[in-house]
């Protein structure tokens, strides 16, 4: 199907699949963040209700498509985020699948519960107008303007079923408050995975899932290394990355 793109906007591959996304230099483009957090949340298959919270351009919701067969919302402030959103679910063909809300996460009304409930929420706590991005669609999606990291978690524990399962990206100096809000809300952490850009680097990202109600005990996964210490990707990490899409084209 043929979308028309506004004037500044591109269309870039979602890594792993076949699928396409608008995107614009104008506004805030996904990180691997996002790709990452799309491979790393346990979804059911063949059935089940999806919510994704700060869904920005689309790119998680999208990505979920190629791993589950269940309906998927995603929930975004920004309009001109979810008009290029909804435009990619037009043409990837996923309306049957997939949909947005135009609303602010803390103020959406939602029927119903989910089986699973994904965010990559604003990274950055900011209290003053110096500290944010210059681009306002940019610092709206990385600082805690419209709503904080309590605020998110609230809205995850609220629309999850019992059992269901929770998944954020974060930063690693924000993890301390991930988990304890995520306790807060009764949300038991289940799930720790950290992003390294070397081996020899500091964490720069941490994946987190829990389970509504869930009993207490955490596993820790091995941690994913973008880049060997050559500078070139690292091999473990093109197979999550790139994962079917990769070994399909030979890459």
């Amino acid at each position: 199907m043929e979308i028309e793109l506004l004037e500044g906007e591109r269309l870039d591959r979602i890594a792993g699949t076949e699928l396409q996304i608008i995107q614009s230099s104008d506004v805030f483009s996904f990180s691997i963040d996002a790709i990452l957090l799309s491979r790393f949340v346990q979804v059911p298959i063949r059935k089940g209700r999806i919510l994704d919270l700060c869904s920005g351009n689309g790119v998680i919701p999208i990505a979920l498509t190629t791993r589950t067969q269940a309906q998927i919302v995603g929930i975004e402030i920004q309009k001109r985020l979810i008009d290029m959103a909804r435009r990619s679910v037009l043409l990837n063909q996923l309306e049957h699948r997939l949909s947005f809300v135009h609303e602010n996460v803390v103020d959406v009304q939602l029927e119903g519960s989910f089986d699973v409930v994904t965010c990559n929420p604003p990274y950055f706590p900011t209290n003053t107008k110096r500290d944010q991005n210059m681009n306002e669609y940019v610092a709206i999606a990385r600082h805690e303007i419209h709503c904080t990291l309590s605020d998110v978690i609230r809205v995850a524990s609220r629309y999850v079923k019992h059992g269901g399962r929770v998944a954020f990206v974060h930063r690693p100096e924000r993890l301390t408050d991930l988990l304890n809000e995520m306790r807060v809300c009764k949300i038991e952490p289940k799930r720790i995975q950290f992003v390294h850009a070397k081996p020899s680097k500091e964490a720069n990202i941490v994946l987190v899932e829990g389970r509504k109600e869930g009993r207490a005990g955490v596993t820790c996964l091995p941690p994913i290394f973008v880049y060997n210490e050559e500078d070139r990707y690292h091999e473990a990490f093109l197979q999550i990355y790139e994962g079917e899409f990769r070994t399909k084209v030979g890459m």
